[in-house]
């Protein structure tokens, strides 16, 4: 079954940011995952505005996106990202 992680959050270093882009990039191909969103406008229809970066993730399983997550590679990019944004990541099974 499908699952999806999700990032939503405000970055608070743009430069620290750009630097985890990469990282983060060459992990989810290692794994198989597919970029769905990066960033771009949004529209609020319900309820608070959501934060201002929005990234989701395409996995074939949620063993695939947990490994993902907690493979080496990503180990590398994850502690950049936390450092230079706030926000929320999760995964969803579809």
């Amino acid at each position: 079954m499908t699952a999806y992680a999700i990032f939503q959050g405000d970055i608070t270093d743009a430069d620290g940011y750009e630097s985890y882009k990469p990282l983060a990039a060459q992990a989810v191909e290692e794994h198989g995952g597919t970029y769905l969103v990066r960033g771009g406008e949004y529209l609020p229809l319900e309820g608070p505005p959501p934060r201002s970066r929005t990234v989701i993730l395409e996995f074939e399983s949620m063993d695939a996106a947990k490994q993902w997550y907690e493979s080496v590679s990503y180990s590398k990019a994850r502690p950049i990202r936390q450092a230079a944004s706030e926000g929320s990541l999760y995964l969803v099974e579809a």
